[in-house]
This record gives structure tokens, sequence and C-alpha cells, in this order.
């Protein structure tokens, strides 16, 4: 009986397998390539004046790589492995990002700090050496990982930005962008900890789940329609707001185009509202009649007396701009617009022509711009503004709302949104 194959196989050539051992494989052929010089050679045998640049990277160094590395890694590679068959000269040079949240956070964690505050206290050369020490602590892991994928790379020319030459370089690259005027300064309203005076990115309102239940209160205010404009003139525009801090800094309204807004009368008074919240307020609107219906396009740039007058005078301010987000769900279907502290109040307001003003410090204090509560917490401020409208008689409706709200992970201490 004739022998099977691998039985013939085995008896031909001793020193061959029969089966295949494909991790040990993987590691004959990398020893191989790294005793013979293979990645080198390719780079050798072709010309300098027919390059291919190619610069990896950066990952941060002070963390293992994950599935999301090693998965780009093979993309990437292939580009540099086409360009090196078509005869071009290939240094792959690895790189390293040295800067940012995960960095800083490895510092933080390394001297058992947190926040600004601390970091300047500290000083900022000692936090910078710190982080520096930090930064590169898995590199080695990182070179395994990336030769076990048949990667051929140059670890030992890598860069990292940190380096003055790299930092240098993009200082020069913004330069000429700012020569060729492609550079503008604008504000961006993000997440922010008044807790540790620092903006926040929105990978950071993710962490550890920061998102919990808080109670705000709610404020209900009429904003008065001013004098000389058709027949809303003196009503009351109603407006609903969760933050009733940011109301000394409001510049604007929003109302929806295609919303029905009810022109309600009780008592001499005459209020504005999405026909959608005449439920809502039934009990405040009780007694009250409908004397008409209006389309909140209807409302477009009528203006109207601020709650406060800090900025009054202010460029095109105080009057209803029609926009698409706005919705009758919650609310009065009319949006209280502070631009220094909602993004898509600032982008409303930039196109009005309305400038931002934001008289909230670092520490999430008023400024001077606004006299009367100038140095207190603006959370802290909600209570006497509520009672100030209250007094004047601005204030239509008082309760509270339950929401999930983004708070710092460091301090536990709600964010603000502010430019």
């Amino acid at each position: 009986m004739a022998e099977t194959s691998a039985k013939a196989a085995d008896r031909r050539f001793p020193e061959a397998r029969s089966t295949a051992d494909l991790p040990l494989v993987d590691q004959e052929i990398l020893a191989f390539w790294k005793a013979d010089g293979t990645f080198q050679a390719s780079i050798d045998q072709r010309p300098e004046d027919n390059q291919f640049v190619f610069f990896d990277g950066p990952p941060f160094a002070n963390g293992l790589p994950h599935y999301g590395h090693l998965l780009t890694g093979f993309a990437k590679d292939v580009i540099p492995r086409y360009q090196t068959m078509k005869g071009r000269r290939v240094e792959r040079r690895f790189g390293w990002d040295t800067h940012g949240l995960p960095a800083e956070l490895a510092a933080e964690k390394a001297l058992g700090i947190s926040g600004r505050k601390a970091v300047l206290e500290l000083g900022i050369d000692t936090f910078n050496a710190a982080a520096r020490s930090e930064v590169m602590k898995y590199a080695g892991e990182w070179e395994t990982y990336v030769t076990r994928q048949a990667r051929w790379v140059d670890f030992e020319k890598d860069y990292k930005t940190l380096d003055i030459g790299f930092m240098e370089s993009c200082l020069w690259a913004f330069k000429q962008l700012w020569d060729k005027g492609h550079v503008y300064r604008d504000y961006r309203v993000v997440p922010y900890s008044w807790a540790v005076e620092s903006p926040l990115s929105n990978f950071e309102t993710r962490l550890d789940n920061s998102y919990r239940n808080r109670t705000d209160p709610a404020v209900t205010v009429g904003f008065r329609i001013r004098e000389g404009q058709g027949e809303l003139s003196g009503a009351q525009l109603l407006i609903w707001t969760t933050t009733p801090w940011t109301l000394p800094s409001n510049l604007a309204t929003a109302a929806g185009a295609d919303i029905d807004y009810a022109v309600m009368t009780k008592d001499g008074e005459r209020y504005i509202l999405s026909a959608n919240a005449l439920e809502k307020y039934k009990k405040q609107l009780e007694g009250a009649q409908q004397i008409a219906t209006v389309k909140g396009a209807a409302l477009e740039n009528l203006t109207y007396h601020p709650p406060f007058d800090y900025f009054e005078g202010h460029e095109n301010a105080f009057r209803i701009l029609i926009e698409d987000f706005v919705t009758d769900e919650d609310g009065t279907g009319v949006v209280h617009m502070a631009p220094g502290f909602g993004e898509d109040d600032r982008k409303a307001c930039r196109r009005a022509g309305i400038a931002v003003v934001v008289p909230v410090d670092q520490a999430g204090r008023y400024t001077a711009e606004i006299a009367d509560y100038e140095g207190m917490l603006v959370f802290e401020a909600n209570k006497p503004i509520t009672q100030r409208l209250k007094e004047e008689g601005k204030l239509f409706r008082h309760d509270t709302y339950d929401h999930n709200y983004p708070h710092c992970w460091r301090t536990d201490e709600p964010l603000i949104y502010k430019a």
C-alpha cells in the first residue's frame, strides 16, 4: 500500500515539519529580517533622489496599543510597502504624540495632583518634567507589538512631538498660514470646569459616566416687546430656561418660523408663547383668553427690553431671530440666547451680527460687567437672580427641572458651557 504523502515527506525530508507552526514561522521570518538587515537593505538599495517620505503615527507611548492601533497599522503599512516595490526609497520613521490629555493625565497621576490650579502651584517646569518621564513609559512594548505585526518601521530615528525641532516646525507652518491670511480668531463654546479653571474636551465629559442627574431651577420669564412695533407692542415674550445665571448675558431670542404662537391676554397683560405650550402653563394662564395666533416668522426682528440692562445698547442685540433649531417640545417655543454660553446661540448671534460677551471669569464668577453679582459663582447667582426677576414682575413661573448634566470628572462639580 502506498505511503501517504505526509509520511513520504517525513522520510525524504526529515527536517521538514508535517504541520505548520505559524507563530513559529512568523518568529523565524522576523529573526531572519533582523539578522539580514532586510529593512535597511530595502532603503540602501534605492536611490536617495527617489524618496517617498513616510512618518508614522503618532500614538501615545504612555499606554499599550489596542486593536484600533494594530488594525490601522496594517492599513498604513500597505502604502510604504507598495512604494518600496515601485523602487522608491522609503525611510519609515516612527513617531510619538507626547502632548495633550493622555500625557497630562499620566503626569497628574504620577504627581498625585489634579487640575490647572494644582499644576500652576506645583510649577510648569516640574509638571513638564514629570510628563516627559511618563510619556515614553511603554515605548518598548510598542516596538515589540509593531515589529510582531511584520511592519518595517525605524524606531531608532523616531520623532517626538516634544522635540524642539518638531514644535518649531509646527509653529513655522502656522506662521505660513497666518501670513497668507488663513488664520482668524473667534470664540467657541466648550464644556468648562470652573472648579479646576480649565476647558474640557468632549472625551473628558464622557469619562467615568460624568453625566448624572441634577435638579436645576427652571424659570419662565417675560421679555417685553418694545413700543412702536405694531399690534404686539408691549406684549411679554415668554422664554423658558434652566440656566437663570445666563439671563444677565441675554443678547437675543429665537423663535421657529413655522411654529404657531398664541397671544394670550390676562389681567391687562398679553403673553406670547407656543400654542403647544398652553397646556403646560394652564395654571398660570387660568382665566386668560387667546386673542390671536401668529406664525414665528411674523416675530422676526421684533425688539424687546432685555431682562437686565448690563449690555443695553449692544449693537444689533435684543431682537427675535428665526432659527431652525427652535422647537416647542420643551418650554415656550422661544429660546433665550446668551452667545457666550451656548454654541447654537453663538452661531445664531454671529449670523445676526451680534458680538459675543463673556462676563464670567476662569473661576466661574461674574466679572465687573455684571456689577450687581460681581465675584459670585454663577450657580450661586441663580437664586438672587430669580428673586430679582420676581420683584420686578418679570418672573412668570418658577419650578425645577431634573435632567442628566455633565460634571467635572476631577471634582464632581457641574460644568458650565463657556466661550
